[in-house]
């Protein structure tokens, strides 16, 4: 009976998934039964399930749960395990959890009945010389507990007979934007399945949650993972809720669940991907405790044109597969280049071969389809020469960055391709790492892609690492061809080239990497330090970058005392979280030691490297994290605890660098501070700002003339033209808002936007509005008016004093101010609005002309209208004398204008201009009617009346 039972339940498991659903049913009903042993409670358990047990020799596990707590991209896991011998003797229980290789254990703790057993983190000892060769010589193992960017830990304990073990598991890590999606990875991988399974993250971004997802489950492998092609449903019974910015994702599927997705226990990667509201300024600053942390991830800015060399691996062991797959990732990343980028191909094995000797040709349909051609017929022969094929591209790039008239803020770079160790020319890794660096000499960025299982990891994070590049390992039998492609997605559209963030030096100390050679779209810039000065209440930042034609310097200043805002005491889900309370403080540490372990490995001077491994150890074990230079120990002996080779057992780094790759950047050089920028504009009074009140100033004859425009709703007002000169025109446009009461007005109008274009020495122009600007030459970005930030161009800058004033200045020469006028609390005549202010018109030719323009290269005179004489004009020192006379009469190109005398507020009021007023929309003033300037659009440039031109 017993015999016929087993057959069965083989026949079942190989055959009928409704049978193994059944079975299921009855193991949960016996994992449930098994939790319960310690309790006794008394469970009745199928006799099937009795038998299962009878055959299986070790512990089941009861319960697996993870909880996370991810605050402000830091991430918070907690992974808890319990495991049940309910044999009749002692069995050994193995706890294992592949963790994200950047991130770092925290603690680890074991019960096994009554007694509990803390695992304590302590330094590496530093060993002796003979060993570090020692261990050099012997090649890693393919699998060396490691997996793509997973590390495993392992533990394991012998359960006495009747009884549990509970293991519990806390690390930490920074998540990283790839793609415009942070992605937090929990891997579940129990080996059997589990009575009681369950995910539960909690996220918390102050900034706003957008785009979150929860795809299906992912397997290392791509096999057995459940997921139907196509399918992007969350995995079965996952509950997603979340509000702006706040989201709690669960995963808790039955026994039957599980089987439904894996038999054997390996259910795949549980992911959640995910961003947060930004917008183009100094980015994320938050400040907890003394501490901040800067998130730096611009959008809407224009790509910077490539130089690329693609270094490809073609020796025979890229046979089959693996060269397959490269060329079709090649196909497409070809396809994806630009029209403003230049490309080259080499192809190496024992031989290298060059596509297109000496130079880098320009992306063209024939370029495009020549290049796809040389790469079909590339075949796999030969050894590999790893170290003449760098040399080579690194030389190729050199003399077309040295002869070509290339763009000074275009991107170069190597994109490194293999799937072997060096066997041909120079084969020791650290001349090759001589060679490469020398050759390199910091002017562009090398990026290295291994493949495979015999591919040295070690000299590829390490190239990368040193010629501020990033490293990918696939393995052969992974999709690789999708895996590359989405690698070069990250590095294919770099958007800003030289970031440096700055902090007042008196205010911040302890500052991790701030300058980084490039940001690529889709990725973001972390920085962390410590607050100094206590006394403070706000932090100064400035953010300094290149932009293909455009440098651009962000400004802002973030407040210190930010409780509300950063402090997560009473927000829902994040009660239990200790350490949680920290998060700005361990995102810090996490940060710094990455630092000392990226410039460790890099070093090869040996104190230095000692000095380094001693400071991020003494780190380490202040924050309770296992690095490469520290440990994790049980507290009591006996016990065996491991994990993979890089973190516990010896001080090897490979892997550093993976965990390195996306935290890249560099400290500034010492000794460059910069200043607070001073004003170099000076106002002039000459405007149009208000309903609009218009003032022009005329300084030699020491008055000024004032007037007004009653336009309608919608008009766009001609201010400045001189584009056939020197090529500028501005332009404003008016909204409408209800009159005051008892006014003589039916409406009052102001100017909502103004619109600057210029033509020389080539075409741009800003569309200006109270909230934002549009700066458009050639490239367009988009800037917030309630951040500080100057761009500046070979002839063109704009800075912008956050919710205050816009100054642009053109070819050094003409500089106009816009003031920017918010109201808290409106009343119903009041609008958003901005006035004009020209602050230098040396540039403007004597031809300018519009409302503002006609006068600044023309004199007006001053004349005095009396009873008993004629017009007589009026002299510099007579005018005090005049102020009282209503009957005053100017003289503008030998027309007559009677004015009055009035003062006039201008800068938001904070100066008073005493002018001569021309009433009646300047009637005589201006040169024809108001309505001969109004433009039909925006972007009219018409100079003379009746006419349109556009830019």
């Amino acid at each position: 009976m017993i015999f016929w039972l087993w057959l069965c339940w083989v026949f079942s498991t190989s055959t009928g998934q409704p049978d193994s659903e059944l079975m299921a049913r009855y193991l949960e009903e016996k994992l449930m039964a098994d939790y319960s042993i310690m309790e006794q409670v008394a469970r009745r358990v199928p006799r099937q399930a009795k038998f299962l047990q009878r055959l299986e020799t070790r512990p089941r596990m009861s319960e697996f749960t993870v909880k996370s707590t991810i605050i402000s991209r830091y991430a918070f896991t907690t992974v808890s395990c319990t495991m049940v011998n309910s044999g009749s003797e002692a069995r050994e229980g193995v706890f294992e959890m592949q963790i994200p290789a950047a991130a770092f254990i925290s603690n680890f703790t074991m019960s096994i009945g009554n007694k509990t057993y803390y695992g304590e983190v302590t330094g590496k000892e530093k060993k002796h010389s003979s060993d570090d060769k020692a261990r050099q010589k012997k090649p890693p193992s393919p699998t060396d507990g490691r997996e793509n960017g997973y590390e495993t830990f392992k533990a394991s304990v012998f359960i006495p007979r009747k009884m549990q073990a509970k293991f519990l598991l806390h690390y930490e890590e920074l998540l990283q934007r790839r793609l415009g999606k942070y992605e937090y990875t929990v891997s579940i991988r129990p080996q059997q399945l589990v009575g009681r399974l369950r995910v539960e993250v909690n996220i918390l971004e102050n900034s706003g949650i957008v785009s979150l997802e929860v795809p299906p489950l992912r397997n290392g492998k791509h096999k057995g993972s459940g997921k139907v092609e196509g399918d992007v449903s969350p995995p079965p019974s996952t509950v997603v809720g979340h509000t702006k910015t706040l989201a709690k994702v669960t995963f808790n599927p039955t026994v039957v669940e599980q089987t439904r997705i894996a038999r054997n226990g390996i259910l795949g990667d549980f992911i959640i991907r995910y961003d947060v509201n930004r917008e183009l300024s100094v980015g994320d600053v938050q400040i907890l405790n003394g501490y901040f942390v800067h998130y730096f991830a611009p959008t809407d800015l224009p790509p910077l044109p490539k130089n690329v060399v693609f270094v490809l691996d073609s020796s025979a062991s890229m046979v089959g597969t693996k060269l397959k797959q490269t060329k079709e990732a090649l196909f497409t990343i070809l396809q994806d280049l630009r029209p403003e980028d230049h490309f080259n191909i080499i192809g190496f094995s024992n031989r290298i071969k060059v596509w297109q000797q000496d130079r880098l040709v320009p992306v063209t349909p024939n370029n495009i389809r020549d290049a796809k051609k040389y790469i079909h017929n590339m075949s796999p022969t030969g050894g590999t020469n790893i170290n003449g094929a760098l040399q080579t591209g690194a030389k190729l790039l050199n003399d077309y960055i040295a002869q070509n008239d290339i763009d000074a803020r275009s991107v170069s770079l190597i994109i490194f391709l293999t799937d072997g160790r060096p066997t041909v020319g120079e084969t020791q890794s650290s001349k090759i790492l001589s060679n490469t660096k020398d050759a390199i000499r910091d002017k562009f960025c090398l990026f290295t892609i291994g493949i495979g299982n015999d591919v040295d990891h070690k000299l590829l994070e390490r190239m990368a690492l040193e010629n501020c590049g990033m490293t990918r390992h696939f393995q052969e039998d992974e999709d690789a061809a999708s895996h590359l492609k989405g690698f070069y997605d990250e590095i294919g559209t770099p958007l800003l080239s030289d970031i440096r963030v700055d902090y007042p030096e008196d205010n911040v100390e302890q500052v991790t990497q701030n300058f980084f050679p490039n940001y690529f779209n889709g990725s973001e810039i972390i920085i962390a330090g410590k607050l100094i000065n206590h006394t403070s209440d706000s932090l100064h930042v400035e953010v300094t970058a290149s932009n293909s034609k455009k440098y651009i310097l962000l400004k802002t200043d973030v407040a210190i005392d930010l409780p509300s805002r950063n402090d997560i005491r009473g927000v829902p889900g994040l009660e239990d979280g200790k350490g949680d309370k920290n998060y700005i403080e361990r995102a810090w540490s996490y940060l710094t030691i990455k630092e000392l372990l990226n410039s460790w490995l890099k070093s090869d001077d040996n104190q230095e490297k000692d000095y380094l491994m001693e400071k991020a150890k003494s780190m380490a074990l202040t924050y309770n994290f296992v690095t490469p230079f520290t440990v994790l120990k049980m507290r009591e002996a006996g016990l065996h605890s491991q994990t993979s080779q890089e973190e516990f057992i010896s001080p090897s780094t490979d892997g550093i660098g993976e965990k390195l790759q996306s935290l890249q950047g560099h400290k500034a050089p010492p000794g460059i501070h910069r200043q607070q920028d001073k004003q170099r504009i000076k106002i002039s009074k000459t405007s149009a700002d208000g309903d609009p009140h218009f003032v022009i100033d005329f300084p030699s004859s020491k008055f000024s003339v004032c007037f007004n425009i009653d336009g309608e709703p919608g008009d766009i007002l001609r201010l400045v033209s001189d584009h056939k000169e020197s090529g500028v025109t501005v332009n404003g446009q008016l909204i409408g808002a209800p009159a005051p009461p008892n006014g003589h007005k039916k409406h009052r109008t102001y100017f909502s936007t103004i619109t600057i274009l210029s033509n020389k020495p080539e075409r741009s122009y800003l569309e200006i509005t109270p909230r934002r600007i549009i700066l458009d030459d050639g490239e367009r970005l988009l800037l917030s008016c309630d951040r500080s930030a100057v761009v500046r161009s070979s002839s063109l800058e704009v800075s912008i004093s956050a919710n205050s004033n816009i100054t642009v200045i053109i070819r050094d020469t003409i500089s106009f101010v816009i003031l920017i006028h918010h109201y808290k609390k409106p009343a119903p005549y009041q609008r958003n609005h901005l006035g004009f202010y020209i602050s230098n018109s040396k540039g403007l030719s004597s031809d300018s002309h519009g409302l503002l323009g006609q006068f600044l290269n023309h004199e007006v005179k001053l004349l005095q209208e009396s009873l008993n004489r004629s017009h007589q004009e009026v002299g510099q020192n007579q005018t005090e004398a005049l102020k009282p006379n209503p009957t005053n009469t100017l003289k503008v190109k030998g027309r007559l204008v009677p004015v009055v005398w009035k003062q006039r507020k201008i800068y938001n009021g904070q100066q008073e201009v005493d002018c001569w007023f021309a009433k009646n929309n300047a009637d005589k003033l201006i040169d024809g009617s108001y309505k001969d300037y109004l433009a039909s659009h925006p972007f009219d440039t018409g100079t003379n009346f009746g006419t349109i031109n556009s830019l």
